[in-house]
């Protein structure tokens, strides 16, 4: 259970707004997110103490980096695609790790309205009134997503700790197909060559890695 008081001022969202362009329920909920890293387990800083996995690449992600200082290439920020609203932060510190995963009904229903103009938008029929009116229930939507008890919007499990890798300077070597720079520890062997990954996939899927001149 989060403990403690709101850590996150509206110069913080406005922050968070700016750097991903818009406020959405998405953002929001990812605002929400970092404040409950920052209760749990502190901001990462330039110790690189604090680790985010997320498992979905929306709009929270952005908030995450912003607020919480977790970023891909420090290694702090771990992208796993599962799809899920689900976020789990880690404290090299102490090794406190919280895992938290948005509920089914976190903001509430959609109105029939609401759900008529998302269904607008994806058909690509949305008129100049209709982009307006959709905003404005977005905007209405995040801000009661801002407003809302956290326990409301996550369900909250403290799993093993999930530690932050630190990220060296990788060993490159040279793709002998695409002719382009692969990180060794990436490279896949092929017969005896060293490939990029694409090349690799293409090789076992029967066609052939080279799809492009070699660089000499």
């Amino acid at each position: 259970m989060v403990a403690g008081t709101p850590v996150i001022s509206e110069e913080m969202v406005e922050q968070a707004v700016a750097f991903h362009g818009h406020l959405c329920p998405g953002l929001a909920m990812g605002i929400r997110a970092a404040e409950i890293a920052l209760l749990e387990v502190g901001r990462c800083t330039e110790e690189w103490e604090v680790a985010a996995q997320v498992e979905t690449d929306m709009c929270a992600v952005d908030a995450i980096q912003l607020l919480v200082g977790c970023t891909f290439g420090r290694g702090t920020l771990m992208h796993l695609d599962y799809g899920k609203n689900a976020y789990t932060f880690t404290s090299r510190a102490n090794g406190k790790t919280i895992r938290i995963v948005s509920k089914p009904d976190a903001g509430g229903p959609l109105s029939d309205e609401h759900l008529a103009l998302w269904q607008k938008m994806r058909e690509r029929t949305m008129t100049p009134e209709d982009k307006k009116r959709f905003w404005q229930l977005q905007n209405a939507r995040a801000r009661a997503i801002l407003d809302a008890p956290l326990e409301s919007l996550y369900q909250f499990t403290q799993p093993p700790a999930l530690l932050p890798r630190r990220n060296g300077s990788p060993v490159y070597t040279c793709c002998e197909a695409c002719g382009e720079m692969v990180a060794r520890s990436k490279a896949r062997t092929v017969g005896d060559k060293t490939l990029c990954v694409p090349c690799a996939g293409r090789s076992n899927q029967g066609g052939s890695p080279i799809d492009s001149i070699p660089l000499q």
